[in-house]
């Protein structure tokens, strides 16, 4: 069984304070997923499967304005979207200064049967980083951003509550793609048109983006989207992933049709060249240390980096103008958020990814 430890970052942060006043948004939900365009067939098995069947579902209880431009959209009630040991769930939007969009996916730990190391409260909006509005050099920085703390230890995939201590009453309310769902629901209804936009994750989140990419394709068909996984690129022993997708029923993600989206390696490679087969008007990145310290740990660093190296080659050369990898030659746990403006290989992690958005030339894997 691969060792589900994904840490979050920056957990003291949560004690900033917030003045807030709110507004209520208890009406019923209403269906509003839109229609797909003629042309549009990306991910038309995986919604046959069901991984849409949250959208357009669930609305927040209330929302309430934290600050310029920031509004916190909060949920009630066990049975929607909630944090795996029930703690209330809420979820961010930001206003930006474009008509261009980033969503953001938090990490905070895997949840899996034998080991359980997970967050309990996600992560408030916190202006760091990629998500700094007030950064110049911040490719995104003047982006509308919707963004997803994590608490619900599935990375975002689970659908299913479980009774862990085997006392009758369940325990873990796995409600990862409601949670999910419900975030995205909201997005929309605040950015509904995007010209471009970018998924962006670290750590379990960067794991995310990969069952996020359906979905947000669902909402908006015809946008131009640059997927970014930081520290998330699926490495783990045969049978460790497929285990987890089993016991968080997240089954629907994995497309029947694609007999090595998990590879008999254990690596989610084979779903990630999917997706990019799928969906010819993404872009997708990988930003990652070659022995991360977090995610190497049931390889060891040797494997982890030969596997790593591995799947970038093959990525690389199967859709070479659509993914590409920023490899640090360390063993650093996570980029876009705490090593925003380190130097990989010649070029900051935010000058990269500033190359990948605006379609720069210079856009290419680099490996230190």
């Amino acid at each position: 069984m691969i060792r589900t430890s994904i840490t979050l970052l920056m957990l003291a942060l949560m004690a900033l304070g917030i003045s807030c006043s709110s507004s209520d948004m208890s009406e019923e939900p209403q269906n509003i997923v839109p229609e797909p365009s003629s042309d549009s067939q990306a991910f038309q098995e995986l919604y046959d499967q069901g991984v849409d069947r949250h959208l357009g579902t669930i609305k927040p209880s209330s929302s309430v304005i934290t600050g310029l431009g920031v509004t916190q959209h909060l949920f009630s009630g066990i049975d929607g979207p909630v944090c795996f040991t029930g703690n209330e769930f809420s979820m961010f939007t930001r206003n930006g200064r474009s008509n261009n969009l980033m969503i953001f996916l938090q990490g905070g730990g895997f949840c899996g049967p034998d080991v359980c190391e997970a967050v309990e409260t996600g992560i408030p909006l916190i202006p760091f980083g990629i998500l700094n509005p007030s950064d110049p050099e911040n490719p995104v920085a003047n982006f509308n951003l919707g963004y997803i703390p994590y608490c619900d230890g599935t990375a975002m995939a689970g659908d299913i509550e479980i009774d862990s201590d085997e006392d009758g009453i369940n325990d873990r309310f796995f409600k990862g793609v409601v949670n999910l769902s419900a975030s995205l629901d909201v997005i929309y209804q605040t950015y509904a048109s995007p010209d471009k936009i970018v998924l962006a994750g670290n750590s379990a989140g960067g794991f995310a983006v990969h069952f996020a990419l359906p979905l947000v394709r669902k909402l908006y068909p015809d946008a131009q989207i640059f997927v970014i996984n930081d520290s998330g690129v699926g490495l783990a022993n045969p049978g460790g992933f497929a285990s987890l997708m089993d016991y968080w029923n997240a089954g629907a993600f994995l497309p029947a049709s694609c007999a090595d989206c998990i590879g008999t390696d254990g690596n989610l490679t084979g779903l990630h060249s999917y997706q990019l087969e799928q969906d010819k008007n993404i872009k997708m990145a990988y930003i990652s240390s070659k022995q991360d310290s977090v995610t190497s740990i049931a390889l060891g660093g040797a494997a982890y980096e030969s596997q790593l190296l591995e799947a970038v080659s093959e990525l690389t050369n199967a859709h070479p103008q659509r993914f590409q990898s920023l490899i640090d030659n360390g063993d650093a746990h996570t980029y876009i958020i705490r090593n925003f403006n380190m130097e990989i290989g010649g070029v900051t992690v935010r000058q990269w990814l500033a190359d990948m958005i605006d379609e720069n030339d210079q856009w290419r894997t680099i490996i230190e």
